[in-house]
This record gives C-alpha cells, structure tokens and sequence, in this order.
C-alpha cells in the first residue's frame, strides 16, 4: 500500500525549482489522481 493510492493530488511546481512535470513523472506509479498541475513562477 502507498502513501498516494486513492488520492487526490494538486501540484504546484517552481519555474526556477522543480517544474510541475518533473513531479508528475515522479508520481505516475501510484493510483494518485492529479486534479492540478501548474509551474509558477514566484518572485
């Protein structure tokens, strides 16, 4: 059993850090469902 398996997921991900992609890939193995994904930019 995972920590994600049933769950709904929001990614916010940084522009300068890691992008919201990158810990989408990091995420595909589970049963998580991602609701949101977004790469911002905070300044």
């Amino acid at each position: 059993m995972s920590l994600f398996d049933d769950k709904k997921i929001i990614i916010i991900g940084d522009r300068d850090g890691i992008p919201a992609p990158a810990i989408e890939e990091c995420l595909k193995g589970t049963s998580a469902e991602i609701v949101f994904s977004s790469t911002e930019c905070f300044v």
